[in-house]
């Protein structure tokens, strides 16, 4: 499993709108896709730079996982994403190489993609994503 580039950077907020505002009116970039993933208790925002996007992640119930996150350690990165051409085989790599996993197997993400999560306390502190379009 080698991933072919990075898919999107993961940035937690926490208000949405204003931060469409900042990356709009600031950086020059566009919004182009919105959406609630229920059930990871999210609305995403997505900006398109170059192969890579920017995907903000604003809670919708403070139980959730990025109302924790934000709760604990402020707005910020939250994880990086790579886009890889098997979710279940990277994990499943990652696994056998001694990698905590957080999913086993994937689930749908935001934009459709399958998605699956490394535990930071294996990969140096940083949340990493797997994922990849349905075959």
């Amino acid at each position: 499993m080698k991933p072919t580039h990075i898919e999107h950077l993961g940035i937690a907020v926490k208000d949405l709108e204003a931060s469409i505002k900042y990356y709009e009116e600031v950086l020059g970039l566009e919004c182009y896709n919105i959406e609630e993933v229920k059930d990871q208790k999210v609305r995403t925002a997505f900006f398109k730079l170059g192969d890579t996007k920017i995907e903000l992640l604003e809670s919708t119930d403070p139980e959730g996982p990025i109302g924790k996150f934000v709760e604990k350690r402020g707005e910020g990165i939250h994880h990086v994403a790579f886009a890889v051409e098997d979710t279940q085989a990277a994990l499943d790599d990652a696994a056998a190489k001694g990698v905590q996993l957080i999913d086993k197997t994937p689930r749908k993400g935001a934009e459709g993609l399958n998605i699956g999560f490394l535990h930071p306390k294996s990969t140096h502190g940083v949340l990493t994503e797997f994922c990849c379009k349905d075959k």
